[in-house]
């Protein structure tokens, strides 16, 4: 207010509060050649003395929600190269990658979907790793500083092979917020899969990916359905063990007479091994050569009458 206030010795505190603007503000952040930062600045102001203050950095974020249709719509990329100089080629490399959406949190991993053809002459080996861009304008001049933040590597693949990712996943580590909206600083993510190639360039396509605030919510509904519009094989993904599994059928119901022929001694036996053959010992390896394994049970038939005490401690 403006009236006059006398304090007398001794601490006081008075709260202060206030509201932000209306319009957006950019995410805090600290680059390579820039920052953008906040602060709350405190002044005592004191007649016939010089003014006091103190300051405070103060964290801004601007959501940005993934779950928004720009973002959540799948990226495929694909290219080729021949590997090789002038006449001495030695074949195309080729390679096609797709993730299932643009926008992405800190935290999430990134399922990468692709395959990748080698029909050089060369060892390859294909990688696949996450950049960011930090993009500075001032005075009419850019300057630009690129760094990796995260990456994976895959298994090499010789000459004339393929090689598929269904799925292979990249976490991404804590990093700032992508910043689109601001006029001096930008903050831009892509995910790039390349392949190294012994003695010639690298083959990458490069696929953007935006970092948001806000994770997806219910898209695990809508990776059914994205996945199969992928050119990929992933029938494997439907198999399921069945709820109540049956035993194998009867080894002699299935077994060919030439084949239940090999477990039935060729040349005679002699006399006092007749006897043997009508023992009960011999017959009950005949009985557990030929039968089925027991059904399987998550239920065990004959418990035992100890139970195992195991020791159990907590730690608050």
């Amino acid at each position: 207010g403006e009236e006059s206030l006398i304090l007398l010795d001794g601490r006081h505190e008075f709260p202060f509060s206030f509201q932000l603007p209306q319009e957006p503000l950019v995410t805090s952040f600290t680059g390579k050649y820039g920052s953008i930062q906040y602060y709350v600045k405190a002044i005592l102001e004191r007649p016939a003395a010089p003014d006091q203050s103190v300051q405070t950095e103060l964290q801004v974020i601007s959501h940005i929600d993934v779950s928004s249709p720009a973002l959540l719509t799948p990226v495929l990329r694909s290219q080729e190269k021949m590997v090789g100089c002038w006449f001495f080629t030695s074949g195309p490399v080729s390679l096609s990658a797709k993730i299932e959406r643009k926008g992405y949190c800190n935290g999430e991993a990134i399922p990468i979907y692709a395959e990748i053809e080698n029909c050089s002459s060369r060892l390859i080996v294909p990688k696949a790793a996450i950049f960011q861009t930090q993009t500075y304008l001032a005075s009419g001049k850019t300057k630009t500083f690129r760094q990796m933040v995260a990456n994976v590597r895959g298994n090499h693949i010789a000459s004339g092979s393929t090689d598929t990712w269904n799925g292979k996943t990249l976490k991404i580590p804590p990093v700032s917020p992508s910043i689109l909206d601001c006029c001096i600083i930008r903050v831009e993510y892509s995910l790039a899969v390349y392949i190294h190639i012994p003695g010639a360039k690298k083959l990458m396509i490069e696929m953007p990916l935006v970092i948001g605030t806000i994770p997806c919510i219910g898209f695990s509904s809508r990776n059914s359905s994205i996945t199969s519009q992928f050119s990929m094989d992933m029938s494997w993904l439907a198999l399921t063990m069945p709820e109540h599994p049956e035993a194998p059928p009867n080894y002699a119901d299935v077994v060919s007479e030439e084949e239940f022929s090999r477990h039935t001694p060729a040349y005679p036996l002699p006399i006092d091994c007749e006897e043997q053959l009508c023992c009960p010992v011999f017959a009950y390896i005949q009985e557990f050569r030929f039968q089925p394994p027991p059904l399987y049970s998550e239920i065990d038939p004959h418990p035992t009458d100890v139970e195992e005490v195991q020791p159990v401690s907590f730690m608050l």
